[in-house]
């Protein structure tokens, strides 16, 4: 969470306790409730491994983090979702964003208080509804989807989105390969005057698996 204490301590405290549980997803005889218990369980494992960190030092208090990690396997493909980064899917030239951000603005939105075009001027824009902050207040969303050969899949912290369209962002995933586009818009989101740190990962589905491309720049990465 850029501008929040400690915001980089909770990233890669979250992404150190999810690689440590990674190896219980390796598993296809694993039945869809069992994998939803496991991937919910894993965020709040997340939650309460910032919550021991921010403990051990008062200068973290407060700290946290969002969460938008997909899972790849066989012929689904799940979304986990906590805060305002984001998941696009990229399909037959069309780009969806298929995760919610969980802000303020995007509830006035959903109860129609605001439109559209009020929103990058709303004064809490950036106020998030859910993050992960170690006090188990979470209701992390889980959603599957089939995987289709083909489609792309964008995961991105606002530092992206908050400064590029989807038609800017879909114009150079279209135009060049996962490993350029990552670089590109990264590049297209300083010079648009990208305020926070930027995470760009992209994944494509193929027969013979998921090919990925990612890139950090002034985020976590371990």
């Amino acid at each position: 969470m850029g501008g929040h204490v400690g915001g980089e301590v909770a990233s890669k405290t979250a992404i150190k306790t999810l690689s440590k549980l990674q190896h219980l997803l390796d598993t296809s005889e694993i039945d869809l409730d069992s994998k939803e218990d496991l991937y919910l369980n894993m965020v709040h494992e997340m939650d309460s491994e910032i919550s021991s960190v921010s403990a051990l030092n008062s200068d973290l208090n407060g700290m946290g983090t969002t969460i938008t990690a997909l899972a790849i396997l066989e012929k689904n493909v799940s979304l986990l979702h906590v805060g305002d980064s984001r998941c696009y899917r990229i399909r037959s030239g069309k780009i969806e964003q298929i995760s919610t951000d969980h802000t303020l603005v995007q509830e006035l939105l959903t109860q129609g208080r605001i439109t559209h075009d009020e929103i990058a001027d709303h004064p809490q824009r950036s106020m998030l509804t859910q993050a992960l902050m170690g006090n188990e207040n979470i209701q992390p969303v889980l959603i599957e989807y089939p995987a289709v050969n083909g489609d792309i899949y964008l995961l991105c912290s606002d530092g992206l989105s908050g400064v590029l369209s989807d038609l800017e962002i879909l114009n150079i995933v279209k135009k060049n390969s996962l490993e350029d586009a990552v670089g590109l818009l990264i590049d297209g989101a300083y010079q648009n005057g990208a305020p926070d740190n930027v995470t760009v990962i992209l994944a494509q589905v193929s027969e013979d698996g998921a090919e990925f491309d990612a890139k950090f720049i002034g985020a976590a990465n371990e």
